[in-house]
């Protein structure tokens, strides 16, 4: 029986390392709530990808996906800004140790 510990770690493993998860939810944490909005800040990557990224963080509960005046949009919940914290602070570790 795995722990709650390696389970946890998988789920959050899985996502970090999928292509363009990080700058979604970067993107989303930045204030771009609807999806040509999403796209036109992340440029290279194409429409049936990040329809399906955005698909599998809603299935994570790490975005929400809701209707505002017509309009869909996307909102981190919790586990998203967790994630951001996490994409952030593996950053700072990089510039620390790695440009030496």
């Amino acid at each position: 029986m795995k722990s709650n510990i390696s389970s946890g770690f998988e789920i959050i493993e899985d996502l970090i390392k999928l292509k363009w998860i990080p700058e979604i939810l970067e993107s989303i944490y930045s204030g771009n709530q609807h999806y040509t909005e999403i796209k036109r800040d992340i440029g290279e990557i194409s429409h049936t990808e990040l329809n399906r990224k955005l698909a599998l963080l809603i299935e994570k509960e790490t975005i929400e996906k809701y209707e505002n005046q017509g309009y869909t949009s996307y909102s981190l919940l919790e586990f998203g800004k967790e994630l951001v914290h996490i994409f952030n602070h593996l950053v700072e570790i990089q510039e620390k140790y790695c440009d030496m």
